[in-house]
């Protein structure tokens, strides 16, 4: 292996020993443990095609700082970009050594930081959820240490706020089609019947199997489900992933455990036209509102008069 072989593998390593690191930052920033995913696949594309084969001082700084434009990227083309630079005091002081108690960050959901603007949202993320210093989140953010200390005083005290009042009362739910596609392709799934749930598959299915590899076509993504029926640790649940459709996997082994990681299925009609599988990314479940379908999640019938 040659001096550049040996940099590029070194390099793709750190790469995969930083990703779960990486997903924490960029799901919060989204407010979507799926779409966080979304934006960590194209930093790391980013990364791969930016590496020269030199050695990067620090790898991991510059790394989260293509995360960071990538999620403020996908932020403005989901168009909701929101003010970028806080106009408090520029000589504020922030204490970088507030206790736990002073910081709600860890526990916060999702759905909570996307209420914070997205200056105060990743200096918040930076800081308290992932630990960097002022200087690293200068680094990686590109804002100066007195507009930082400005939108993480006010995003830590927004948090504060948000922590004492209850969330938005939007309570997530499957329609009627969603619901019996996700339960017949679970209880297929489940009774190992893999020729039914093939024959659900549109001629141009797609596959990601997340992290692993990606397969087009009925023919090769058919192989799939031969992996599955060599292993024993899944159970298929429909529900909902950050109010997204999607089947919960559990490991029947120890039933009152939270679901490990899902897969996200989307339809063309009855035919199933792409399968998403979170099996070797289970990072990305740790902070993933997730919920199975009970008869509350499905959608209210109302009949026409």
């Amino acid at each position: 292996m040659t001096v550049h072989d040996e940099a590029r593998a070194s390099f793709e390593q750190q790469l995969r020993d930083l990703r779960p690191k990486l997903h924490r930052y960029c799901a919060r920033m989204a407010g979507s443990v799926v779409d966080g995913e979304d934006i960590v696949q194209e930093a790391l594309i980013k990364a791969i095609k930016a590496f020269g084969g030199e050695a990067i001082d620090n790898v991991q700084s510059w790394l989260f700082r293509i995360a960071h434009n990538a999620a403020l990227d996908f932020l403005r083309a989901r168009r909701r970009q929101e003010a970028g630079r806080s106009e408090e005091d520029a000589d504020m002081i922030v204490d970088e050594t507030a206790s736990a108690a002073e910081r709600y960050a860890a526990s916060a959901s999702l759905r909570t930081f996307m209420r914070l603007p997205t200056a105060q949202r990743g200096t918040v993320i930076l800081m308290d959820v992932l630990g960097y210093s002022l200087r690293e989140v200068s680094d990686i953010t590109g804002m100066t240490i007195a507009a930082i200390k400005a939108a993480l005083h006010r995003g830590r005290g927004r948090l504060r706020e948000l922590a004492d009042s209850p969330e938005d009362a939007i309570v997530p739910s499957l329609s009627g089609t969603e619901l019996a596609r996700l339960a017949n392709y679970a209880e297929r799934f489940n009774a190992h019947d893999f020729d039914a749930v093939r024959n659900m598959l549109a001629d141009d299915v797609k596959l990601e199997l997340v992290s692993r590899a990606r397969m087009e076509g009925r023919k090769r993504v058919s192989h799939y489900f031969g992996n599955y029926a060599s292993v024993h640790d899944w159970t298929l649940t429909p529900g909902l992933v950050d109010g997204r459709p999607a089947l919960l996997v559990s490991n029947p082994a120890t039933p009152d455990a939270p679901p490990t990681y899902f897969v996200i299925v989307e339809w063309d009609g009855d035919k199933v036209a792409q399968i998403r599988d979170f099996r070797h990314v289970p990072y990305v479940a740790e902070c993933a509102q997730m919920i199975a379908a009970t008869p509350q999640l499905q959608e209210p019938h109302h009949e026409s008069s």
